[in-house]
């Protein structure tokens, strides 16, 4: 029996990895072991890692690596405290491979641990592209570390080639987000009004903004458009869901809090769960914000993404969302065009580009398929493009 263990540091990674993990669990071939860290263990992210025990899923380790700050210094010490306590993990239990999904710089440091123990690396989600962010750096770095490579796209699965990875380890499987957004049994809305204690008798929008990681200190006054923006939308109702744990993330919070205190039309919420959050979006008129949620699977459910500023520059997108700079009046011109859409049944018909919801088999057919015939040899060449000497 082989010994994975699946990594997972945040609400939203989580969401994408429980079908595969679910899957992983019922093959008797594995012993599949869940780490949890960062966010998930931050009361003020919501201790999230409740969500996984409450799916039934059993947590092997629990990681405490988060400061209670988002500078930059204090980003690089989480990824210290990451790389010392992962490695007295990996060190101390025998891993067969490592699942990892994204491009977060607490997946880089775990990575790293589980590089220099020699253990394999199987990777979700390599070869997208987000321009202005520190994770497009982080994303490219897990891929060249990774053996086996998971890609949501085709083009993805060539630019992961690109970067010097053997087609043979590649495979394009689509987005486990639509899987979930096509698969998963939602709420009732009513049942969703009673968890969410809100009511949602309104056109309403689900909004999450995060930093931009790449700019300095910009987060603040694009939140403070953002606000402005939605505030000329008095006949509407918003889910504002909290940033993550980037730099800058707090300060987004705290404005979106001093907001919803004011006005009765929003509710801020640490952290919906992906039931909550994908039965939101079947109800919701749009989704505003800057999260690759937006991209990647509310295009399954025939609704306009208004998609604010660079943070997902780079990535392929559905003809439903609509890119508008930070400022208030583009937002507020956006968001009219996303209700003209809506009215206009332009979306019924769209195919979202991220796949046909089955790929969490798909991950799991290839995982088996490699880790059961053989051991992994971590001694990979460079794959060269033709032409290239």
């Amino acid at each position: 029996m082989k010994n994975i263990a699946v990594l997972t540091a945040t609400r939203a990674e989580y969401g994408l990895l429980a079908p595969v993990i679910k899957k992983l669990k019922l093959n008797k071939n594995f012993n599949t072991k869940i780490l949890v860290t960062g966010m998930h263990l931050s009361p003020e992210f919501g201790l999230t890692y409740k969500e996984i025990e409450q799916d039934g899923i059993n947590i092997d380790k629990k990681v405490e690596i988060l400061l209670s700050s988002d500078t930059p210094a204090s980003i690089t010490k989480t990824m210290g405290l990451a790389l010392i306590n992962f490695a007295d993990y990996f060190s101390d239990n025998k891993i067969d491979a490592l699942l990892v999904l994204g491009d977060r710089y607490e997946t880089f440091a775990v990575c790293c641990a589980a590089i220099n123990e020699r253990i394999p690396i199987f990777h979700l989600y390599g070869g997208e592209a987000t321009f202005a962010i520190l994770d497009e750096t982080y994303r490219h770095c897990i891929t060249k570390m990774s053996f086996l490579h998971f890609t949501s796209t085709e083009p993805y699965r060539n630019r992961v080639i690109q970067l010097g990875e053997s087609p043979e380890r590649v495979f394009n499987v689509g987005a486990v987000g639509v899987e979930n957004a096509l698969n998963m049994k939602l709420l009732d809305k009513k049942v969703l009004e009673q968890e969410l204690n809100f009511s949602l008798d309104k056109d309403y929008a689900i909004v999450t903004f995060h930093p931009v990681t790449l700019e300095i200190q910009t987060s603040q006054q694009q939140t403070i458009e953002l606000i402005n923006a939605l505030k000329f939308f008095k006949n509407m109702k918003f889910i504002i869901t909290k940033a993550n744990a980037d730099a800058e993330g707090r300060i987004i919070n705290e404005l979106f809090k001093k907001f919803v205190a004011g006005n009765d039309n929003c509710i801020l919420i640490d952290s919906l769960g992906s039931l909550k959050y994908l039965s939101a979006m079947k109800y919701a008129s749009m989704v505003i914000g800057n999260s690759s949620s937006g991209i990647i699977e509310t295009p399954s459910f025939k609704i306009p993404t208004i998609n604010i500023g660079e943070r997902q520059k780079g990535r392929i997108k559905a003809k439903s969302i609509i890119d508008c700079q930070p400022n208030s009046q583009d937002i507020i011109s956006a968001i009219q065009k996303a209700k003209e859409m809506n009215s206009s049944g332009l979306l019924n018909e769209m195919l979202n580009p991220y796949g046909d919801g089955n790929s969490s088999s798909k991950i799991v057919d290839v995982i088996s398929e490699f880790l059961l015939k053989e051991n992994i040899d971590l001694k990979k060449s460079f794959y060269d493009l033709k032409g290239v000497e």
